[in-house]
């Protein structure tokens, strides 16, 4: 059976930490797989953030994600803090991805809990059609 698998960069250029809730358990006893997409949206919207835009604002364009691929690593339990670190690439005229490495501490040691990629389209709202990435935008988050 074919799996997944995504290349991510090496080199991270955001962080953040997100703590998991008592709502993201599963009947397992620890975090469901679609609270996993919804830590990387939080994380998402907190780097977008970090750079002055939201996800309806970036540069005068919003953005919509086109897909998602999400590899899971080990598992993740209420009161874990998850550091969350972000980068960007393979940008196209109309969109760019989003790389996400999840972690964990755990007795010491980092732990990689999953990585992740959404691939984000420009759209401008008012229109209802796809946008060029702004020029603003492809400096910033290259920082």
């Amino acid at each position: 059976m074919a799996r997944i698998k995504i290349d991510i960069p090496e080199k991270f250029n955001f962080t953040t930490e997100i703590p998991s809730r008592i709502t993201d358990l599963n009947y397992g006893g620890h975090v469901g797989n679609d609270k996993v997409l919804s830590i990387i949206h939080e994380a998402r919207v907190r780097f977008l953030q970090h750079h002055g835009y939201t996800e309806l604002n970036m540069a005068g364009i919003g953005l919509i994600m086109s897909d998602v691929a999400i590899e899971f690593k080990n598992e993740l339990f209420y009161g874990d803090t998850i550091k969350a670190s972000i980068a960007v690439g393979d940008f196209s005229k109309v969109g760019f991805d989003i790389f996400y490495r999840l972690e964990k501490e755990t007795n010491g040691k980092t732990v990689l809990v999953s990585i992740a990629k959404t691939g984000m389209v420009c759209f401008n709202y008012s229109l209802k059609k796809i946008a060029p990435v702004p020029n603003e935008a492809l400096e910033k988050l290259n920082s």
